[in-house]
């Protein structure tokens, strides 16, 4: 076995949850801390979604950390080349590079309880050991695709979004879609004036909403450079989304103003009554993720695209063939179907207390006190864990408020002396309860859709079911006598 590397903080990711971590780690003076990161270099799922057109849909300067503002955006909404060197020049600036371990992938962590340690074992062999774990892997970076039958019988190129391959020419090809998510909106107006025929396969139609993006002029940059003119900026961005959380929690004034919207949106871009029949949602706006695009609606409306609802049965050689036995011919086929986000921990064999493993404590749904700490896992932390993801806001905001809800538990117990520490599982239980209770008239559970936010036994463990202010509030300080020494 070979040796293993040693420190206080172990953290696993290094997207903007765990730069956050790290930096607020050596701010507090905390040097003994190394970053674990899967592949060659850092940026999370923004290193890894490099599919045409990749872009965020909050806007940048709410869609950076607090204390590292970007003064140079150059649009509105960020793009992935920008977000990733966003990134990459906040762990430069901290000197993060001599911390951090590349081309460790995690898989498994175990808590040796005798010495009060985990132990992490990565994919090339090394062996890490830190007396505190912060998961910063994030809920989007495993893909979800769909089994279909026959797909391994398909004879061209087959490929998820999240792993884009560039060696395939499309230029002139037949391509199918599978999926209709925030990636596939963002790659379809890339890839439809290229190919000879597109075939979109919608399950259920998202609700498309206008995207207020420009670029930033040279005076727009001049004025953000004023740190108080930033500042106020991104208070504005703040509460402007804050207010989308209305219409979630039930105002059926904002969910009505909401569909209006999304409904001219709609009836501008696709003039085709029958296309436009199948573009519209039949379930209350906010019950699946809100999608903006202004130029998603136009790309479908082309001679060359042909969006088919029905469903598919199976792949063939050459084709796609729907529920109806329609074949389409395809010699690419592109699967826009997101990310495992209800079972994002299963990658990793994480286990806990008494040999407790952390798949068996989810077996009946994702659960931690305030999305940051479960029963029997002493000393780990997740960061965007839990009922923390976000409809509404920047989950930004939620990492930051994670993150310094995990510095105040580590003061507190350094004034005590604790070495380990865990939720009491009665106040972990308690949250979840509350959790749930707040989640059943939302518009997740009520709005008449499925989506990705809710897991397999119809319970939402994705998403934060109120304002970020108020999770940002009761999470300034940590209640220490929620956990207990171990």
């Amino acid at each position: 076995m070979p040796s293993p590397e040693k420190c206080e903080v172990l953290i696993a990711g290094t997207g903007f949850a765990g730069l956050c971590a790290a930096i607020k780690l050596k701010q507090a003076g905390e040097t003994s801390f190394l970053l674990l990161e899967k592949a060659d270099d850092y940026g999370g799922t923004w290193r890894d979604n490099i599919y045409p057109g990749c872009a965020c849909d909050i806007p940048s300067h709410l869609y950076s950390l607090s204390f590292e503002p970007n003064t140079d955006w150059s649009r509105m909404y960020p793009t992935q080349p920008e977000i990733l060197a966003y990134l990459r020049g906040v762990a430069a600036k901290h000197d993060l590079r001599s911390r951090t371990r590349f081309g460790a992938k995690l898989e498994e962590a175990v808590w040796d309880e005798a010495r009060g340690m985990w132990r992490v074992a990565c994919a090339d062999g090394r062996i890490f050991e830190g007396r505190m774990l912060f998961s910063a892997m994030g809920p989007l970076h495993i893909p979800s695709i769909p089994p279909i039958e026959g797909a391994e019988t398909f004879a061209g190129a087959a490929f998820h979004s999240a792993n884009w391959d560039f060696s395939q020419d499309l230029t002139g090809k037949r391509v199918a879609v599978i999926g209709t998510g925030a990636s596939a909106i963002q790659f379809i107006p890339q890839i439809a004036p290229l190919v000879e025929k597109l075939t979109v396969f919608q399950r259920t139609p998202p609700w498309i909403m206008p995207k207020p993006d420009y670029p930033f002029t040279d005076r727009h940059k001049r004025r953000l450079r004023l740190p108080f003119v930033r500042s106020l900026f991104r208070k504005i961005l703040f509460w402007m989304h804050e207010v989308r959380a209305l219409g979630f929690l039930g105002n059926r004034r904002v969910t009505e103003a909401s569909e209006k919207m999304g409904r001219n949106h709609l009836a501008r871009h696709v003039p085709d009554p029958a296309l436009r029949a199948k573009l519209t949602p039949d379930y209350r706006v906010g019950c699946k993720r809100v999608l903006l695009s202004n130029d998603y609606l136009p790309a479908l409306s082309r001679d060359n695209v042909a969006v088919v609802t029905g469903g598919i049965a199976r792949l063939e050689a050459g084709a796609v063939i729907d529920a109806q036995g329609i074949a389409h011919p395809a010699d690419v086929v592109i699967y826009g179907t997101g990310f495992r986000t209800t079972d994002s921990f299963a990658a990793v064999r994480i286990v806990g207390r008494g040999g407790l493993e952390l798949n068996t404590a989810f077996a009946g749904g994702m659960h931690a006190h305030w999305g940051i700490a479960v029963p029997d896992f002493p000393n780990l932390f997740f960061l965007l864990g839990p009922n923390t993801g976000l409809g509404h806001n920047s989950v930004v905001l939620m990492i930051e408020a994670q993150v310094r809800y995990v510095m105040s538990l580590l003061a507190q117990m350094k004034r005590r002396g604790w070495r380990a520490i865990e939720v009491r599982r009665e106040a972990e239980a308690a949250w979840n309860e509350t959790i749930q209770a707040k989640i059943s008239g939302t518009v997740w559970l009520t709005g008449g859709c499925k989506s990705w936010y809710l897991d397999e036994n119809g319970r939402n463990t994705t998403i934060w079911p109120g304002f970020v202010a108020e999770y940002q509030f009761k999470t300034r300080r940590a209640k220490i006598a929620d956990y207990a020494p171990v």
